[in-house]
């Protein structure tokens, strides 16, 4: 084989410490930057040889053997650069933090195959269509605004997805609810594609494990703003959630189901009700740790403006409807 942009050549000596353990283990902590899926396809192709001859990835080591990896690194995402402008909260040469507005896809797709936020990742680092999916780590909907983190190195990407899916991934949301509840609490309900419609998720006993942490952030006359934390990442989770406990997303248009006004709004806050045509969601703060120095890395981003009004109309409607009542008390 020979070395080329798309073909690297990589060797590691195995320890002494590791005889008798499995190759692909062994393997997966020489190369980090490559997940063990990843790594167990190179070994069962070849393309990982141990002293120079193929190995199983069971067969135990000695310890003393050099290990020679041929990374073929092909292009993994194919879209093209568009010049879209992106709101970097933190930026190093492992990964960005992004504040990903409303409206934009996170992934190209049939109905969306440009204007993506892979698109402009490409554009702002060419060298992202290299990794699987541009180097994000996590989505969020089209219309869900809030932090993301993507990764610039394949792996810095391994250790991203491996600390979410060990939960160590702080996930904190900002949701406007129908409904005055009066307190917090855990949704720990199982989530999958609903068994009719493929464009929704829902609760079914066979699903995978899913489950929110919500608390009161505010509480209005009818609403709730709640701070809701992830401990599992399944595709519209709270919303579903939400929907599940019949306090749903304020707006959302797949599970918030008919408007509901409070008796007596204002006009302004009917406005603003009717109005709200994406789901009331934020995605607040994200907290990790970084994946190459170890430090702990937490960035939060701004409520958007048409979330912020609703909350303000919301907060005025519940005092003013507070005050008339505290009139006719002391009639």
């Amino acid at each position: 084989m020979s070395d080329s942009p798309a073909e690297q050549a990589r060797q590691a000596t195995v320890p002494d410490t590791a005889a008798g353990r499995r190759f692909d283990a062994v393997l997966a902590e020489l190369f980090p930057e490559f997940s063990r899926s990843r790594l167990s396809e190179w070994i069962k192709s070849g393309d990982v040889l141990l002293d120079g001859v193929p190995a199983r990835p069971r067969d135990p080591v000695r310890g003393g053997e050099i290990a020679t990896l041929h990374a073929v690194m092909e292009t993994q995402t194919h879209a093209e650069p568009e010049d879209i402008p992106l709101n970097v909260l933190y930026e190093d040469e492992h990964l960005f933090v992004i504040d990903k507005p409303v409206g934009l896809v996170v992934h190209p797709g049939a109905g969306n195959p440009s204007g993506t936020l892979v698109n402009a990742l490409l554009f702002r680092d060419p060298s992202l269509s290299a990794l699987p999916r541009a180097g994000i780590v996590h989505r969020l909907d089209k219309d869900t605004s809030g932090v993301m983190v993507v990764a610039r190195t394949l792996q810095a990407q391994t250790a991203l997805v491996e600390q979410l899916s060990e939960r160590q991934v702080h996930r904190q949301y900002l949701a406007v609810v129908v409904g005055a509840l009066v307190a917090g609490g855990t949704a720990d309900a199982p989530i999958d594609r609903h068994p009719r419609d493929r464009l929704r998720m829902g609760v079914r006993d066979d699903g995978k494990e899913a489950i929110t942490h919500y608390r009161l952030r505010d509480r209005f006359r009818a609403h709730t703003a709640l701070e809701c934390r992830l401990e599992t990442g399944r595709t519209h989770q709270i919303r579903v959630h939400m929907a599940h406990l019949r306090h749903p997303i304020v707006g959302d248009p797949l599970y918030g189901g008919a408007l509901k006004l409070p008796k007596g709004a204002s006009e302004e806050l009917v406005a603003a009700l009717r109005g709200f045509k994406r789901q009331a969601l934020h995605a607040e703060t994200l907290e990790f740790v970084h994946p190459m120095t170890g430090q702990p890395l937490r960035n939060s981003a701004v409520v958007p403006a048409d979330m912020q009004h609703l909350i303000k109309v919301l907060r005025e409607d519940s005092e003013a409807f507070a005050e008339r009542e505290r009139g006719r008390d002391r009639r």
